[in-house]
This record gives C-alpha cells, structure tokens and sequence, in this order.
C-alpha cells in the first residue's frame, strides 16, 4: 500500500474491515450467545451459569426494547436452597447496599447464591413501607402500607412463604391481637404508630428501639410486658411493672409494649395485673396456605400478575400506583413464582440507558409470564434495582454514583453453610 495512492488505501482498508466483519458469524459459529429475545426465553436455552443444583442465574438481551435483564431462576422442590429477607444494617431503620448485605450474611457462615434489593423504602429513614418478617419474626406490621406516595391508601402486594416453605403472593394486613384474663385487644400495627384516630392499638417490640413512639393528642396506657416463650403463632408474655399513662415508655429489651390510645387506653389498663400471662396472636389476613403467620414476609408495589393474568394494567385503581412510575421505562426488580409454587423467579432489568431503556409494568408482567410465572410482584427499581451474584453486582445500576443503598434485600442461600477455615498451629 506504500506506492497507492490516498484513495485507493481508502478503498482496500474499508474491504478489509468489511471481508473481516463476514467472516466473524462464521469464527463464532461454535460459541454459544446469550443474547435471547424476551419472547424466547421460556423456552429458548440460553448461556446458563448454575448456582448451586436447581439455582441458576441467566443474562438475556431483548434488541428489541432494548433490554438487558438478569434472571434467577430457583427450583424449591429441591430442598437445596432457602430464602432470607434482610434489612440494612439488621435495623427496622437505615440503608445499606445489596452486597454490603450479602457480605455481612456471608460473614456469619451463610452461603448466598444470589440476591435482590426488595421493599420500596423512605429514603430519609431506610424504613421499608410494608410488612415485615424475618426469619419467623416480626418486624412491622401494618392495616394499610406506610407510604407517601399513593394514590390512596391501600395495603400492597407481599410475597410470602408459609411454615412448610410454600410461597403466596397476596395483599396482606396485619391481624392480630393480645388476650389476657378473657379480654382480647385487636392490635392495629406492629412497631409502627397507629394513624390519628379517636382509638388504636399498637405493640411495639425492642427492633422499634428503644422507646416508643410519642403521642401528645390523644389519651395513652403503655403497659411493659416481658417475653416468656411461644406456642404456634402465640408468643407468651406476663406483665412487669405499671402501665404507663403516657407515651415514650421504655420498650423492655427482653420484652415488648403493649400500647393504647383513645378509648382503647383504658382496656389496656385494666387486661392484666402484676405477673398475669397476655398472649399475643399475630398473624395476617387472609391466612398463609400453611399457618397463621408466615416465616417470611416481604413487600412491593404492585402485583403485577395473578394467577397467569396480566393485572399490572390495573393496579393504578388496585394499589393507587403511579403513572410516572407504572407507565414510563424503567429500571425493574420482579418477584414470581410457576403455577406449581415450585419454581422461584427474580428478574432484574436494566434501565436509563442507551443498551437497556428499562420497561414499563405491563412489559414487566410480559416478560414474567413468557419466563413462566404464574404469581408475580414488582419490587422496588429504578436507582434502586441490583442482582449480586457471587458477590458481584450483575446487573448496571443506573444511578451515577453506581449500586444505591437500599432498605432491605432478598436473598437466596444455599443450605450448605460455608465452612470456617481450620486454624494451624
């Protein structure tokens, strides 16, 4: 090329780039792709990495949106893996990122597969927006969701699993209630002040903190009461000390508050004396498969399919949710699991980008039911949407600072705990 002239090296430079560009089908013709429509991938194989034995995580690309998504796909009948919600910093209030959550759990022995950010959360506090419960315990318990942001108000879509694992998807509200010497008390929230009102009733545990919340408005009875033990869904306590006749009384950290306001103050006064048993029953409604009061308990916003069907088109009239979140691109976080209740799916989808433009909840409810969901939620997205995976972040966060903190995540463990690392003397 040393002796054409300018023009016909132009020519021969572009016939090289373009001899080399068709033949690179043919080099990678032996290479499996994963790039799969969104429409294939229910039944298209795809560039898999397994997990663990029924746990594995898979990258499609729809051209089409376009969209990147990452999928876990987790078969319960196996027994091989399980499921934990954890809140940031393990504190009703407060954030912190996925894998600052998976490392902690990883630094207690757990071996974590994957995991998701969860709950739409207060971004001033961290505090999630619906009920909670962890490992068997509950952490918040609500009548209607604490959010700012809807509609109206209204209780929104949980995900569930049952005392024998089986997972459910319902809007669930807390029921509960404290008996003692044949009088019972509904309790209206769970760590969590009730709303103004001329009564309500609320039990606050030590996860609340230290004291309860303060009430100038209306009349208040606090009555102290320390843990003795559990039978089924009823946890046992007996009463020690006064009832306090104002709020901001001090939560036992071996125990819990009973308290009241308005009308009810005076009930509450008078349910239990000195060292006499209350019995406090929680639970939700309508009731888990198996149970009263599932083993976990986890929110979103909105359901976004119900038994095969498409409802994500509804939930602005459902869940009061909004059109600038529901009906624009974005970046998603999705729950759901097969007709069977045997098969687990967490998608993640990229947004706010020009490779991944996000979806909308109607293309989310799409997407879950071609991969084979039959029960499906939205969790929370946008900056907040992240899938570690081996302890990396997979998916690309859209917020320019990178992975956001976050609320609480969930995770999938394997039941083979790591194992400690002998010491050599």
């Amino acid at each position: 090329m040393r002796h054409c002239s300018p023009d016909t090296r132009r020519r021969l430079v572009v016939a090289t780039v373009v001899a080399a560009l068709s033949a690179l089908p043919g080099m990678l013709s032996g290479q499996r792709s994963d790039t799969v429509r969104a429409s294939d991938t229910a039944r298209t194989p795809d560039v898999a990495r397994r997990l663990a034995p029924g746990v594995v995580y898979r990258r499609l690309t729809d051209p089409a949106g376009p969209s990147d998504m990452h999928l876990v796909q987790v078969d319960l009948r196996r027994g091989v893996a399980s499921l934990r919600v954890m809140r940031a910093h393990d504190a009703l209030r407060g954030r912190e990122k996925v894998t600052g959550m998976v490392r902690r759990a990883e630094g207690s022995g757990a071996r974590v597969l994957a995991a998701v950010n969860a709950d739409f959360f207060w971004l001033d506090s961290g505090e999630n927006e619906n009920e909670q419960v962890l490992d068997g315990e509950w952490w918040k318990g609500l009548p209607v969701t604490d959010s700012p942001y809807d509609t109206f108000d209204n209780a929104h879509v949980q995900f569930a699993l049952d005392a024998a694992g089986r997972p459910s998807m319902d809007r669930y509200i807390l029921d509960a209630s404290a008996r003692s010497r044949g009088v019972t008390i509904p309790i209206l929230a769970l760590n969590h002040a009730p709303r103004a009102g001329p009564e309500g009733t609320a039990f606050y545990t030590p996860r609340f903190g230290a004291s309860t919340p303060r009430d100038s408005v209306r009349p208040t009875a606090e009555l102290p009461l320390a843990a003795v033990g559990r039978r089924g869904d009823t946890l046992l306590y007996v009463r020690r000390g006064a009832a306090a006749r104002a709020s901001g009384s001090a939560i036992p950290p071996d125990g819990a508050v009973l308290a009241a306001y308005g009308a009810r103050a005076a009930e509450v006064q008078a349910i239990a004396g000195e060292g006499d048993t209350v019995r406090v029953l929680l639970g939700t409604l309508p009731r888990p498969p198996v149970g009263r009061s599932p083993v976990l308990l986890i929110g979103g916003w909105p359901r976004i399919l119900q038994d095969g069907e498409s409802v994500a088109a509804r939930a602005a009239t459902v869940e009061g949710t909004l059109s600038r979140n529901a009906e624009v691109r974005h970046p998603r976080t999705a729950l759901g699991f097969s007709r069977d209740s045997a098969t687990l799916y967490l998608l993640v989808v990229d947004g706010r980008s020009r490779r991944s433009a996000g979806v909308t909840l109607v293309e989310l409810a799409r997407i879950m039911r071609r991969l084979g969901a039959w029960q499906a939620m939205n969790f929370d997205g946008g900056g907040s949407t992240a899938m570690v995976v081996g302890g990396a972040t997979v998916n690309v966060p859209s917020d320019s600072a990178g992975e956001r903190a976050v609320g609480n995540a969930l995770l999938v463990l394997s039941r083979q705990r790591i194992r400690a690392p002998s010491r050599s003397f």
